[in-house]
């Protein structure tokens, strides 16, 4: 499709989105099930299939950006409202919002069902939990838009994971706070992943509340309330694990816990990635300079951006946290990640390598100064 507008001294524009009809490829991950699961009782049932997710995760998709490279394309501001417009783009979120939920239940079925060791039931679950937590992507675009469509959406997903505090707490709370040491979810500089994490879950559960508590006495309404959309997607966490149960058996119990401890750990994984070492200078009146595309790190790796909905383009989502995923762009002298999204990943799980990595790109950003660094409270 072809965007055609003027600029402002009435120059014409033409734009064509080369990823418009690429954009299914973020249905890959939520797809995975399906074909593994698939292979299993189609070939020898080898319980070596259950790998196969998390193969694609953390060795394919980083092989593959590596193979594709970047695209650094930004759309014309002159069709961007255009392409804000198009409901193309928002229906592939609420498609695949629906073919994360068959994920999931494809992957509680094959779980409670299949003759697998106990090895491979782990590793099931596993798998279940980093696409469960990769579908947080589509929670975080939908969460972001005023619609009553897309907050449903994003209720949804974060039902999925148990994580129903995630849109209040990134919205209000992580946005406010981005890049300061006082941000549960901006990583210091030599703060491992594990350690991040101890602290960022926790931290984000309790800001999360705390900000649905806060708005709902602003409204006058008392916390247990219908209208509080924290316990409304904890809501739907309790009905989906209930019908799993119910129609699982017992074996769900593990199968959850499972699921639910690697979501978080996908999303932990996310943020601690996006902001790691970055710091915002606080200004003589002691509040923070305003957040700019430099305070995330960014990537344009093109076959992971993909497949996450321009999540990596985290530099003008966070200067921009309306502008909707189609329409992100990149910017020159950036700080930029060495790898996608799932690259980084690797890198985080071994602290001595990510450190090995990114502190010398996180000092250059500083320009050597210690001080612009996010190292924690003062």
């Amino acid at each position: 499709m072809i965007f055609v507008s003027e600029t402002q001294v009435g120059d014409r524009v033409e734009y064509r989105d080369t990823k418009r009809y690429l954009w299914v490829l973020s249905f890959v991950p939520a797809l995975l099930p399906f074909v593994f699961y698939g292979a299993y009782f189609a070939t020898n049932q080898s319980p070596l299939w259950a790998l196969g997710q998390l193969i694609f995760a953390y060795f394919f998709i980083p092989v593959m950006d590596i193979l594709l490279g970047e695209d650094t394309n930004n759309p014309p501001e002159a069709v961007v409202n255009q392409m804000v417009e198009d409901q193309y783009y928002t229906r592939l979120l609420y498609i695949a919002v629906a073919v994360y939920f068959a994920a999931f239940a494809v992957s509680a079925w094959f779980f409670a069902t299949a003759d697998l060791p106990i090895w491979a039931m782990i590793i099931v679950a596993i798998s279940a939990g980093v696409f469960s937590g990769t579908a947080l992507t589509v929670g975080h675009e939908l969460g972001h838009k005023p619609g009553w469509g897309q907050q449903l959406g994003a209720k949804l997903i974060n039902g999925l994971s148990w994580y129903g505090h995630f849109t209040q707490e990134h919205n209000t709370g992580h946005h406010t706070h981005v890049a300061t040491p006082e941000d549960s979810a901006s990583s210091r500089l030599n703060e491992n992943f594990y350690a991040f994490t101890l602290r960022e879950v926790p931290d984000g559960v309790r800001r999360g509340w705390a900000i649905e508590r806060k708005k709902l006495q602003q409204r006058g309404l008392p916390f247990f309330h219908w209208r509080n959309e924290v316990l409304q997607s904890y809501a739907i966490s309790v009905v989906l694990a209930g019908a799993a149960i119910a129609l699982l058996g017992w074996v769900m119990i593990p199968f959850l816990i499972i699921h639910n401890f690697y979501s978080w750990q996908q999303l932990s994984l996310a943020n601690y990635v996006e902001h790691y070492g970055l710091k915002r200078e606080k200004k003589a009146n002691g509040k923070y300079e305003p957040c700019q595309p430099k305070h995330s790190w960014n990537t344009n790796h093109v076959f992971s951006t993909l497949l996450f909905f321009h999540l990596q383009r985290h530099s003008d989502h966070h200067a921009n946290p309306m502008r909707p995923y189609q329409a992100l762009r990149d910017f020159e002298e950036l700080p930029r990640l060495p790898s996608g999204y799932l690259g980084c990943f690797v890198l985080a799980f071994i602290p001595p390598l990510w450190f090995r990595v990114m502190n010398p790109k996180v000092m250059a950003w500083a320009g050597g100064d210690i001080a612009k660094v996010n190292t924690g409270p003062a």
